[in-house]
């Protein structure tokens, strides 16, 4: 296949996958399995597309946060992200330097999509037997840290599914407020993750064969489709539950571990 269209395709599997609930680890490998394996780079500089498209989203709301701290909720609210980012960067950064992270192959991405699908399924349950309620509570902005983490070292968990679904669990379960509140703390950790392994990167000598065309290219991909998949995700779940996303993460990790699209 061309090489930009494959990197075109690449990126848009990245921007429709990365704030969806259902893992673009997992998508990217099978993708990859059939495009072409990518470089360190290629991968870093997709995510930050995507990094770019949820920022695209909430920028009028991180405006607001920008300017309205002489408030005490906005700044409670701005605190509360700081916080959550800062419990993901205390306990995440270690996790990485210590290499406590499963590798990024069929096996154990398959059984983080099914396994996270079930996990999705019962907290949903959960969730919807509770009063409605949009509370931030400082157990959430700990948990949301927390489940950053835990994805970071199980990929195909999805950063989005983990965080979301501890938010609902522990009694903020209007979605559309656990997703911004969530989404709003992963612009942060994504930056930051993304430029510490861009550092690692360029260190190691990993940019100087890069194809900057077909980079350039994904980059863009995963920036417009990233910025349509979140407006899309935040109206669907105004009145619709995460339950389609849970079974097709079951589906996708059984045909995976059946050896279907993978191969391996």
């Amino acid at each position: 296949m061309n090489d930009l269209l494959s990197a075109l395709l690449l990126g848009i599997i990245e921007g429709l996958t990365e704030f969806l609930p259902i893992s673009s680890t997992g998508h990217l490998l099978i993708a990859q399995h059939w495009l072409g394996a990518r470089s360190d780079l290629f991968n870093i500089s997709i995510q930050a597309g995507a990094i770019l498209a949820i920022t695209l989203v909430y920028r009028q709301r991180l405006w607001q946060l920008a300017t309205g701290l002489g408030e005490a909720a906005t700044r409670l609210y701005a605190l509360k992200i700081a916080v959550a980012f800062a419990v993901t960067a205390v306990v995440g950064l270690p996790v990485r330097l210590l290499g406590w992270e499963l590798p990024d192959t069929v096996t154990p991405i398959a059984w983080a999509l099914v396994l996270g699908g079930v996990w999705m399924l019962i907290a949903e349950r959960i969730s919807e037997g509770k009063p409605p309620s949009d509370a931030l509570t400082w157990k959430v902005v700990v948990a949301v840290g927390l489940a950053q983490v835990l994805a970071g070292v199980f990929p195909g968990t999805s950063r989005s599914a983990a965080a979301i679904f501890m938010a609902l669990l522990l009694g903020m379960n209007r979605k559309p407020a656990a997703a911004e509140f969530v989404f709003l703390v992963g612009i942060p950790t994504m930056f930051a993750a993304s430029g510490w392994a861009l550092m690692e990167t360029v260190l190691d000598g990993g940019a100087g064969d890069e194809d900057w065309a077909s980079l350039g290219v994904a980059f863009v991909a995963a920036t417009l489709t990233g910025f349509a998949a979140v407006r899309w995700l935040l109206g669907y779940i105004a009145t619709h539950s995460f339950r389609p996303f849970a079974w097709y993460r079951i589906g996708l990790g059984v045909a995976l571990l059946l050896g279907l699209p993978a191969g391996s």
